[in-house]
């Protein structure tokens, strides 16, 4: 058992060390190009004065003088859909869901080179967030109104409508908001704090004021700011935001206060208590419940235990209703879409997608299965649901529709959004009246003159169905926090499907050698092939540790026949190192992953290895004709 053990650190080591894995299965959706995709979606949501290094080209600046009748700089973060109004309480959902997609995921993203545009994505967030609380007990949660942004059709550019700001404080609380930004500023602390460590330090501050602050003037922050009731009411209340912001300041500080508040506050506040089928910028229990139950399989559970057993049962109740395996399960359309509701429906299918997603890499860190009431499923079994739900989003659905805007042949071209509605400032900068937006722009029955790349819509009916028309507010307007849980999903299946560990140390610098240690890189050869499958090797990057040079082989295998294929086994000889995407058999014997059953004609399969020697040989043993 020791030696595996090592082997295994090693190995783990030896992945985090290269990177990632890549998908799986090549010729199926560009998980990259989407992930690249729904980061620049942010951009085209900013307020404030735009950088020069703004990618969306027909924004312009906006908001310039938010905050200003009420004596303070509010100028900055992001309007939350398609509207022109800043609402705290999704905004600083967006910037948690975005920062833990990071810390997840974040050697993914590096890997495909989006990690700077999704930390700059954040920071965007937190600039805004660090503005709107000036003071210990002071949190502006709301800047501009529903009713008056509503009323009228312009573009953020030409904005008539009130810029009024709303804040809670100690006479007039909102624990959910102070809650729900405490943790987005504690979790982006973690982004930060190799990067920026005075950032990080800077938003830590906050985050220690702002949960005080939330805990010890307890409220509904719509009661405090009641113009967000009728847009961001908190259904929820505020004891789900006080959890989770307790859990990610454990998470960002190792600090004991926090660990304790969970447990001793789990029955009391619900986190023990609620077995929920949705999690999003309201209801943060599942959220919560998956959070500590990674505590609890890393072994930081400090006595509190039995209390944090509690909140796992009910993050594993949530994982089963997904699924379809528990005694209550959440309802799916005829498609396999998870459905909640008629009006953006796909703010829950991501952010279930990523609980879904990094409870699986949970599980098989801790070698263990979920247990449902219906049966036992396997990490990769779950991870293959959450991928199936992003596949629907992307286009693998009864319409054949991608619901992300700029993603495929076929996706929305009437979204429910003013500034990709209206013609650019930049091309037309006539003024754009307040209802003459609505006569001339809203109206129009064409295709939106700025593409909002990357948006993620709300989606389709219960039924599948989904209606192109931008006054179908219900399923084409986007959201910021549709797409901030799915950053993280993306970059995961980006990567692939192979021996990920999340509860190893993940700090692991990636130094480059020097040139003095730079050896030759073996020559990949073409391996042999059975004539109907091709099989194709190259090295894909190599580096010197602890004296010896180690390089990583992709190996990609081709079906050439017109026939799909199953039962494949490959010959892996000369091997040396771990190997990811294939499934062990006997002696030197490979078959398909866990998660793919069959090879369709024209398609490929991709899986890589590691260690210090030239290729392997690979070649195939044996397959059969579905």
């Amino acid at each position: 058992m020791e030696d595996f053990m090592k082997l295994y650190s090693m190995a783990t080591t030896l992945f985090l060390l290269i990177g990632v894995v890549p998908l799986a299965l090549a010729g199926g959706h560009n998980y990259g190009q989407a992930l690249s995709k729904s980061i620049l979606f942010f951009e085209a949501q900013r307020s404030g004065y735009l950088p020069g290094s703004q990618r969306v080209k027909w924004r312009g600046n906006s908001g310039l003088f938010d905050g200003k009748s009420n004596g303070v700089n509010l100028v900055g973060g992001y309007y939350d859909a398609g509207d022109n109004v800043k609402f705290g309480l999704p905004m600083a959902f967006t910037v948690t869901m975005m920062s833990w997609s990071i810390i997840e995921y974040g050697k993914q993203m590096a890997s495909s080179g989006e990690l700077g545009h999704a930390m700059d994505a954040i920071k965007w967030g937190t600039d805004y967030l660090i503005k709107a609380h000036p003071q210990p007990h002071v949190l502006y949660g709301e800047v501009g109104d529903g009713n008056t942004d509503h009323y009228c059709w312009q573009r953020p550019e030409d904005m008539t409508t009130s810029r009024n700001a709303y804040k809670i404080d100690q006479n007039n609380p909102g624990s959910d908001l102070a809650g729900e930004t405490a943790a987005a500023m504690a979790a982006a602390s973690i982004v930060f704090r190799r990067y920026n460590p005075a950032y990080s330090r800077e938003l830590l501050t906050h985050a220690y004021q702002l949960f005080d602050f939330a805990d010890k003037y307890r409220g509904k922050y719509d009661s405090s700011i009641t113009v967000a009731q009728k847009y961001y009411r908190s259904v929820s209340g505020y004891a789900d935001e006080l959890l989770w912001g307790a859990a990610w300041l454990y998470k960002a500080t190792n600090n004991q206060y926090y660990l304790n508040y969970l447990g001793r506050n789990g029955d009391a506040l619900g986190g023990t208590g609620w077995a929920m089928t949705e999690f999003g910028w309201d209801v943060k229990y599942a959220g919560v419940q998956t959070l500590v139950a990674k505590f609890l399989m890393g072994g930081k559970a400090h006595g509190h235990g039995r209390v944090f057993g509690k909140y796992q049962e009910k993050a594993e109740f949530f994982m089963c209703s997904c699924l379809g395996k528990s005694s209550h399960n959440v309802q799916k359309t005829p498609g396999g879409l998870i459905f909640r509701q008629r009006w953006n429906n796909l703010q829950f299918v991501t952010s279930a997608s990523f609980l879904l997603t990094v409870y699986a890499d949970y599980l098989t860190s801790a070698r263990r299965n979920l247990r449902c009431s219906s049966g036992t499923v396997t990490p990769p079994e779950l991870l293959a649901f959450a991928k199936s739900q992003v596949d629907y989003i992307l286009g693998d659905n009864p319409r054949a529709t991608s619901y992300m805007v700029g993603y495929g042949n076929n996706y929305p071209q009437q979204v429910h959004h003013r500034g990709s509605s209206i013609v650019s400032i930049k091309v037309n900068p006539s003024f754009v009246s307040c209802r003459g937006g609505y006569a001339t722009w809203y109206s129009r029955k064409a295709r939106d003159p700025n593409l909002l790349t990357g948006a993620v819509v709300g989606g389709p009916d219960a039924y599948d169905n989904f209606a192109d028309e931008r006054d179908n507010y219900q399923q084409t307007e986007p959201a910021t926090y549709n797409n901030a849980p799915l950053l993280g999903v993306l970059a995961r299946l980006h990567a692939g499907h192979g021996g990920y560990n999340q509860l190893l140390p993940v700090e692991i610098p990636f130094r480059k050698p020097t040139a003095a240690q730079i050896k030759p890189t073996p020559e990949a050869k073409v391996t042999p092939s059975s004539g109907l499958l091709a099989i194709a090797q190259k090295t894909t990057s190599s580096w010197v540790a602890n004296g010896k040079t180690y390089y990583r082989y992709s190996v990609t295998v081709n079906n050439k026949s017109n026939k799909t294929i199953k039962n494949l086994n490959l010959s892996v000889t000369k091997l040396y190192g771990p190997l990811w995407g294939l499934t062990k058999q006997a002696g030197d014997s490979y078959g398909f992953p866990a998660w793919v059953h069959s090879l369709p004609a024209g398609k490929s399969i991709e899986f890589v290895y590691i260690h210090t020697n030239s290729p392997a040989k690979v070649s195939v043993l044996s397959y059969k004709f579905a």
